[in-house]
């Protein structure tokens, strides 16, 4: 806990410095505001236009959390298909490796035409970029059960079931959970990309807005918020896996203490 709090006061104190380094730059060689706003200017706009923000913070979120929904979900099947089946994972593996070389860019204003600029076409491609860490370490979790754990449990006559729900189950947890926090992070990029090709409302779109009326300190208020909300999603996520891997916390704690004690 101590350790979690001086690392803490570390990042808050190296932001601190880099705000008052872009401050007094700002000040020192008399950029205008809006070019470069200094952070004091920002923090303002911030607070004054927080109900704005906070408008159009409820359609990005909703965007990003039926992209994190569908993306997981569809994602934690697949992983599961291509574990149990050699044929598909030599099939559909190496496509999904190689479509994560399309930029996202140039796949977003097809989903713009095909969907409109309501939310399915945001929250797709949110789903499109969580849905590959997903896939990647689920399947890694699968396999990282060792071959002679499987065949002890075969040997103990343990159904393919009890298999995966005693043991490939709970070691690919954590390894779910790493894609997991991959994918929450990326979700609120993938929403905001979707919002700057075409949308009615949405942080992104509240940014390409303010940036045709050169109203840069709206922007960075916007890209504030969005930080803000990746920080609370991410949050809530290791919050959720130190709950339900308890267990494993436990085991590392027990180890470091025989270590300590031998």
């Amino acid at each position: 806990m101590a350790k979690s709090i001086s690392t803490y006061s570390r990042t808050i104190l190296v932001l601190i410095l880099l705000l008052l380094l872009w401050e007094g730059a700002v000040h020192l060689f008399n950029v205008p505001f809006y070019i470069l706003p200094p952070p004091t200017r920002v923090l303002f706009v911030f607070f004054t236009k927080l109900p704005l923000l906070l408008s159009h913070a409820a359609t990005t979120i909703i965007e990003i959390g039926l992209g994190i929904f569908l993306g997981a979900g569809g994602g934690i099947g697949l992983a599961l298909l291509i574990f149990y089946s050699p044929a598909l994972e030599q099939g559909i593996y190496p496509l999904i490796i190689a479509s994560q070389m399309i930029p996202i860019f140039a796949i977003a204003p097809l989903l713009v035409v095909w969907f409109g600029y309501g939310l399915w076409s945001k929250a797709i491609v949110a789903t499109l970029i969580v849905f590959f860490p997903i896939v990647v370490n689920t399947v890694d979790g699968l396999r990282s059960v060792s071959e002679e754990t499987i065949d002890l449990l075969r040997s103990l006559r343990a159904s393919e079931w009890q298999i995966f729900r005693m043991v490939r189950l709970p070691a690919s947890l954590p390894f779910l959970f790493s894609g997991l926090k991959i994918g929450v992070t990326l979700s609120v990029v993938g929403a905001t990309i979707g919002e700057w090709i075409g949308a009615k409302k949405g942080l992104g779109y509240l940014m390409i807005q303010s940036n045709a009326l050169l109203r840069i300190d709206l922007v960075f208020a916007s890209i504030m918020t969005l930080s803000l909300l990746g920080l609370l999603l991410f949050g809530a996520l290791r919050i959720i896996e130190q709950r339900l891997l308890r267990w494993r916390t436990a085991g590392e704690e027990n180890y470091r203490t025989r270590g300590l004690g031998s």
